[in-house]
């Protein structure tokens, strides 16, 4: 069982310059595969569970508790983090089931609503010592809402964090969520000059859209918290289809998923190892 909290491995990268991996689960073996990958490479990870994730599964409980579980067995740090939470409700929910750290997004509100909502999340999860992690500027992509062009102010940012009293901040640079290619490139200098300005890790969404080079220049740059989800999902169903391809007449689930869980870790711990330097 391991200790370290969300908010030790994110300070830990940044004085370091380094990167921390953070992968969403969707099924179990998401998770299973996360950690196998940390664990074969030896490096911290999180495990990250969104807002979609939960409305799949029905309710908050199974799939976090299964979670946390996995993480808490884990030889290497690893934590559990609900992504893109617009509910208070589940919030709280998620904060008496024991997780770790919250992504709460209130990005689409107006700036002002945005920060009232965001400081009294703060004020709950800090009450259970729950760090926060917030989005200012809207990260392109989700959900098809979002504009390419969007970039976060560091001036804005640096008011927000400390209107807020986040602990660590999603921005827009450029990266877009849900890719299936890895094409995308970021403002290198829009990120320096919010690692310069921002006294809190940050954030980069949208990351399966960035190749090798830009993952690895981002951080460079000042990223910290890297997430990851698309890129891992179409690696986990490309290999399902390539067992269900090769054995059409497969009825037995655990013969190709295991393949997926398999491809996942794999590539887990390629890029642990490619965002720690």
């Amino acid at each position: 069982m391991n200790t370290s909290t969300t908010i030790d491995l994110l300070t830990a990268a940044r004085l370091s310059h380094s990167g921390v991996g953070a992968f969403n689960v969707v099924l179990l073996e998401h998770a299973e595969g996360i950690v196998a990958g940390a664990e074969n490479v030896g490096l911290p990870v999180i495990l990250q569970i969104s807002e979609n994730c939960i409305r799949y599964h029905g309710d908050l409980a199974p799939i976090v508790l299964a979670t946390l579980r996995i993480a808490r067995a884990a030889s290497v740090p690893v934590t559990v983090h609900l992504d893109h939470i617009e509910s208070g409700a589940l919030v709280r929910q998620g904060l008496a089931l024991g997780v770790d750290s919250v992504m709460f997004d209130a990005s689409k509100l107006p700036y002002n609503e945005n920060v009232a909502t965001t400081r009294e999340i703060v004020a709950a999860c800090h009450s259970f010592g729950v760090p926060v992690e917030a989005e200012l500027g809207e990260v392109g992509g989700k959900d098809g809402v979002h504009a390419f062009g969007v970039r976060t102010d560091p001036d804005d940012a640096v008011r927000f964090v400390d209107q807020t009293g986040v602990d660590s901040l999603a921005v827009a640079v450029g990266s877009s969520h849900a890719m299936t290619t890895r094409v995308a490139s970021v403002d290198l200098d829009l990120i320096r000059r919010l690692s310069s300005a921002v006294p809190v890790p940050l954030v980069l969404h949208g990351s399966s859209g960035l190749p090798d080079d830009q993952l690895v220049a981002a951080i460079a740059a000042g990223m910290t918290k890297i997430n990851i989800s698309t890129h891992l999902n179409g690696l986990f169903t490309g290999a399902v289809r390539a067992v269900l391809q090769e054995k059409p007449l497969e009825t037995d689930p655990r013969t190709f998923v295991t393949a997926g869980r398999a491809a996942l870790s794999a590539e887990v711990g390629r890029l642990l190892r490619l965002i720690n330097g």
